[in-house]
C-alpha cells in the first residue's frame, strides 16, 4: 500500500475529509459519513435499537403464551406480532449488526484504508432506517402489520391490507441495501490487502465475510423476485400463486426458501468468522486447520443452495425429492462438524483464559452444536413430518440464531471493543452478562423443545392446558434474557463508550498474565510496497 492511502487514512481518523478541509461533526459527520468505522457504529446502533424493537414483540408473544386463552390480544394481533419479530430480528437486527462488524473490522484486518467504495456505503447505510420505518409503521395502518408469518407466504400475503404492500416495499430497500453492502465488501477484500496477504493468509472473519457477501448477491435477488410476484398478485391481476387463476402458493415456498435456507448461513458464518477469530486468541495458539476451515466455509455456502425443500416436507413433494433434500441436508452437517472439531482441537492443550469474549465463544459452540444436532434431527424426513410447524423447530432456529448469531457478535463486541473505544470494558459485568443470557436463553428455549415434541403448533395465540408448565417456565426465562440485555446496554456498553480504563495497544496478550508466545504467520504490520524483482 503507497504512503498516500496510509496518510489517507490517516486525515479520516482525525476529522479531516480528503482534501484537508476539517470534516464535519454532529449529526452531519454521521449523515454524509464515508469512514468505515462511522458506518460499522451506525450499523450497530441501529441494529441494537432494532434487537431491542424486536424483543419487546417477542415479550408480547410471551406475555400472551403464559397461560392458556387469551389475556392481552387478539390472535390477528399475535400472528402480526410474530411476523414482525421475525422480519425485525432477521433484516434488522442480525444482518446489519454483521454489516457494522465487516465495515469495522474488515478494512483493519487486510491493511486497507478504507472499503472500496465509500459512498456507496453511506447509502447503503442510509437506505436502512427508511426501510425500518416502513416496516414498524405497518402496525398503524388499516389491518395492521401483516400477519402472513415472516416467510409471506401465499395466499395469506395476497389477501391482506396496506400493511403487507409496506412489509414488500420494507424487505425490497433492505435487500438492496445488502447488496450494495455485499459489493462493498467483495471488492475491498479482492482489491485491497497488503502487500503480501494472499487470500489463504487472511483472517478468517475475512473469509467467511467474503463468502457471506457472494452468497447475498446471489440469493437476495430471489426474494426480490417472490416479493415481486405476490405484489403483482395483490394488485394487478397475476396469478403466480393463485390456484384460480392457473398458479401455485407452493411455488411461492420453493422461491422463498431458495432464498431462506442460503439466509439462513448468511446468519451464521460471519459469527464461525468472530469464534475463529477468539477461540485461537484466547488458547493462545493458532487456529487449528485454517485451510479446512476456508474449505469447510466455502461447502456450507455451496451446499445450502441444494437443501432448500427441507422447509416443505409436508407440502406433498414425491418420495425421491423429499429422500434427495434429507440427504442433502444430513450432508451439510459434515463441514459445520469439522468447524466444531477445528474450535475444540484449537482450544485443546491451548493456555486458555476465559475473559468475556471467550467465555461468549465457548458458550457458542456449546448451544450452537445443540441447535446443529436438533437440525439434523429435522433433516430426517419422518420426523420433520411430525415436527413441521411445532414449537420443535422454534426451539430449534432459536439455538442456532440466538445464541449462534447473538452470541458470537456479544463475544465480537467484548473482543473489539477495547480496539474501537480505547476502552476496556468491565470484565465482571461482562461475565454477569454472559452467565444471566446463558442461563435464561435455556430456560427459555429447552422447554420448546418438549413443547413441540408434545405437539403444540407454533403461531398459535392459545393452547390446551397440558402446555401451561413449559410456557410458563420459557416466559419467565424469556423477561430475565430480555433484561440481560439491557443490563448489557446499561452496564456494559454505554460505561464503555463513555470511557473507563484505557485499553492497551494489545490488550489481550497479556490476559491473566499469559503471554502468546506463538510466532506470527507473516509480517503484515509493515505497509512498505515489496521490493521490486528486476
Amino acid at each position: 500500500m503507497s504512503t498516500t492511502a496510509v496518510d489517507h487514512a490517516h486525515d479520516h481518523s482525525h476529522g479531516h475529509d480528503d482534501h484537508g478541509h476539517d470534516a464535519p461533526h454532529g449529526f452531519t459527520r454521521y449523515l454524509f459519513a464515508t469512514n468505515h468505522k462511522d458506518i460499522g457504529n451506525l450499523y450497530l446502533i441501529f441494529a441494537f435499537t432494532m434487537l431491542m424493537a424486536g424483543g419487546v414483540m417477542a415479550l408480547l408473544i410471551r406475555s400472551e403464551l403464559f397461560q392458556p386463552g387469551l389475556q392481552l390480544m387478539q390472535p390477528e394481533f399475535f400472528n402480526q406480532l410474530t411476523t414482525m419479530h421475525g422480519l425485525v430480528m432477521v433484516f434488522g437486527a442480525i444482518m446489519p449488526a454483521f454489516v457494522g462488524f465487516a465495515n469495522w473490522m474488515i478494512p483493519l484486518q487486510i491493511g486497507a484504508a478504507d472499503m472500496a467504495f465509500a459512498r456507496m456505503n453511506n447509502f447503503s447505510f442510509w437506505l436502512m432506517p427508511p426501510a425500518a420505518i416502513l416496516l414498524m409503521g405497518s402496525f398503524w395502518v388499516p389491518g395492521g402489520a401483516t400477519a402472513a408469518g415472516w416467510t409471506l407466504y401465499a395466499p395469506l400475503s395476497t389477501q391482506m391490507g396496506p400493511g403487507m404492500d409496506m412489509a414488500i416495499f420494507a424487505v425490497h430497500i433492505m435487500g438492496a441495501s445488502s447488496i450494495m453492502g455485499s459489493i462493498n465488501i467483495i471488492t475491498t477484500i479482492l482489491n485491497m490487502r497488503a502487500p503480501g496477504m494472499t487470500l489463504m493468509k487472511m483472517p478468517m472473519f475475512c473469509w467467511t465475510w467474503l463468502i457471506t457477501a457472494y452468497l447475498l448477491i446471489a440469493v437476495m435477488p430471489v426474494l426480490a423476485g417472490a416479493i415481486t410476484m405476490t405484489l403483482t398478485d395483490r394488485h394487478f391481476g397475476t396469478s403466480f400463486f393463485n390456484a384460480a387463476g392457473g398458479g401455485d402458493p407452493v411455488m411461492y415456498q420453493h422461491i422463498f426458501w431458495f432464498f431462506g435456507h442460503p439466509e439462513v448461513y448468511i446468519m451464521i458464518l460471519p459469527a464461525f468468522g468472530i469464534v475463529s477469530q477468539i477461540v485461537p486468541a484466547f488458547a493462545r495458539k493458532p487456529l487449528f486447520g485454517y485451510a479446512s476451515m476456508v474449505y469447510a466455509t466455502s461447502s456450507i455456502a455451496i451446499l445450502s443452495f441444494i437443501v432448500w425443500a427441507h422447509h416443505m416436507f409436508t407440502t406433498g413433494m414425491p418420495v425421491t425429492a423429499q429422500l434427495f433434500f434429507m440427504y442433502a441436508t444430513m450432508l451439510i452437517s459434515v463441514p459445520t462438524g469439522v468447524k466444531v472439531f477445528n474450535w475444540v482441537a484449537t482450544m485443546w492443550q491451548g493456555s486458555m483464559s476465559f475473559e468475556t469474549p471467550m467465555l461468549f465463544a465457548v458458550g457458542f459452540i456449546f448451544v450452537f452444536t445443540m441447535g446443529g444436532f436438533t437440525g439434523l434431527i429435522l433433516a430426517v424426513t419422518p420426523i420433520d413430518i411430525q415436527l413441521q410447524d411445532t414449537y420443535y423447530v422454534v426451539a430449534h432456529f432459536h439455538y442456532v440464531l440466538v445464541a449462534g448469531s447473538l452470541f458470537a457478535l456479544f463475544a465480537g463486541f467484548y473482543y473489539w471493543s477495547p480496539k474501537w473505544t480505547g476502552f476496556m470494558y468491565n470484565e465482571l459485568r461482562g461475565k454477569i452478562h454472559f452467565w444471566g443470557s446463558l442461563i435464561f436463553f435455556n430456560i427459555t428455549f429447552f422447554p420448546m423443545h418438549f413443547l413441540g415434541l408434545a405437539g403444540m403448533p407454533r403461531r398459535y395465540a392459545d393452547y390446551p392446558a397440558q402446555f401451561t408448565d413449559f410456557n410458563q417456565i420459557a416466559t419467565i426465562g424469556a423477561f430475565g434474557f430480555g433484561l440481560m440485555q439491557v443490563y448489557f446496554l446499561l452496564a456494559v456498553v454505554i460505561p464503555c463508550i463513555r470511557g473507563g480504563k484505557p485499553a492497551e495497544a494489545k490488550p489481550w496478550d497479556g490476559a491473566e498474565g499469559l503471554e502468546w508466545t506463538v510466532p506470527s504467520p507473516a509480517p503484515f504490520h509493515t505497509f512498505e510496497e515489496p521490493p521490486v524483482v528486476k
